[in-house]
């Protein structure tokens, strides 16, 4: 069978594509592939040849160059040699002077440490005795620094804690409040005062101290407005203007006492009179000082500003007066008590009486027994001195009668 004949049987004789005026078939196209891939095998076996051959070589000038260095290695390790045993001679040499020197070296530094540390001990010793005087005394200082501190500390903390409750409004009036309690409290019997007591209008005073003889009570306000007079303080302090902050605490202040007069002033219920408590005797005599149309104002209102001492004196009066007043309430418990302590006196005196009476009696019966024994003896003494029997005739029949009478 012939070729075309077998590509026409296997359908590889059927045009594929046009080249110009010619058609190519599957087959030529075919046979064309196979060519160009026998070609590429073709050049790729020459190239790997060719690489091969080249690989060769250069392993060949790398082993040329390996022994080179080999031997070049072998030179330079005989050197290495015989330096190193050049090296071991002066080392050994050395070793030698360095051991005569370190032996030398050591007696002399023994030496020199044994001078040392008896130095040592002697220095350390004495700074001992200075470090422990010293310590004593620092503890001693450090004890008092200590104390000093803790008090400074207990100090500090009181400050800030009265700038925190006199930074307040409502805590600065309890710490007024607590201390006008603690005065009153301290200088009054309980019940003749009372706190926060309900007036007839509905308002409630600090304090009202109950008087005697059925008396109106004394209301006393606690309420100090010290937000004007810190402001004051501060433009001291800042050596600022102060005549602003002098007019809000004069302006404070009238506010305050036209408040109380027109509060805690009632006709009838209360004194014509009412306290301002000034928790503060600096600040109760600065107001005093530089404050006068101030003053003169609350006395016109009829409210009277007091400090801590001037409130203590007050109620000192206030207690003198309920006393006296107790001791006129008293006064028929007395009389009946001194009358029955007289009654007690006069019956003491009766049995007194009645007791010298009876003494006076036994003093008498003594008497006259002691005048019955003294005649018995006598006529003991005389019937001790008979020899015989006496005649019944001589006999003292008076005598006989006393001796039969017992007396």
């Amino acid at each position: 069978m012939e070729p075309d004949t077998a590509l026409q049987i296997i359908g590889l004789s059927e045009p594929w594509f046009a080249l110009g005026d010619n058609w190519v078939t599957y087959g030529q196209a075919l046979l064309a592939a196979l060519f160009a891939l026998a070609l590429l095998v073709l050049l790729i076996w020459r190239s790997s040849q060719r690489r091969a051959g080249e690989r060769l070589v250069a392993a060949r000038e790398a082993q040329r160059l390996a022994e080179e260095r080999a031997s070049e290695l072998q030179t330079r390790m005989a050197d290495v040699q015989t330096a190193q045993s050049q090296i071991a001679g002066q080392m050994q040499a050395f070793a030698s002077l360095v051991e005569t020197r370190q032996a030398d070296m050591a007696r002399s530094v023994s030496e020199r440490l044994d001078g040392m540390s008896q130095r040592m001990g002697q220095t350390m010793a004495e700074n001992t005795k200075n470090t422990t005087e010293s310590l004593a005394g620092l503890q001693e200082r450090l004890a008092v620094i200590d104390k000093a501190q803790s008090n400074i500390t207990a100090l500090s903390d009181q400050v800030s804690g009265l700038q925190s409750i006199l930074s307040n409004k409502q805590t600065r009036g309890a710490f007024g409040q607590t201390r006008m309690e603690t005065i009153i409290a301290d200088g009054l019997p309980q019940g003749a005062y009372a706190f926060q007591y309900t007036l007839s209008n509905g308002k409630k005073p600090d304090c009202l101290i109950f008087m005697p003889n059925d008396t109106p009570p004394l209301a006393i306000d606690a309420k100090f407005p010290l937000e004007g007079w810190n402001a004051m303080r501060d433009a001291e302090a800042a050596d600022q203007d102060v005549q602003p902050a002098m007019k809000r605490f004069t302006a404070d202040m009238d506010v305050h006492i036209k408040a109380i007069s027109e509060k805690y002033l009632i006709a009838g219920e209360t004194q014509d009179t009412a306290f301002l408590f000034v928790p503060s005797e600096s600040i109760f005599a600065d107001i005093h000082e530089r404050f006068e149309t101030v003053v003169q104002k609350a006395h016109r209102a009829r409210v009277v500003i007091v400090s801590p001492s001037l409130l203590m004196l007050s109620i000192q009066v206030v207690q003198s007066v309920l006393k006296d007043a107790r001791m006129r309430e008293q006064a028929h418990l007395i009389q009946r008590e001194v009358g029955l302590l007289m009654d007690d006196v006069r019956r003491v005196d009766e049995r007194v009486e009645k007791l010298a009476t009876h003494f006076r009696q036994a003093q008498k019966d003594v008497e006259l027994i002691q005048t019955s024994t003294g005649k018995l003896t006598r006529r003991g003494e005389k019937i001790g001195e008979w020899d015989m029997e006496p005649d019944p005739k001589q006999i003292d029949a008076p005598a006989e009668r006393d001796l039969l009478s017992g007396s």
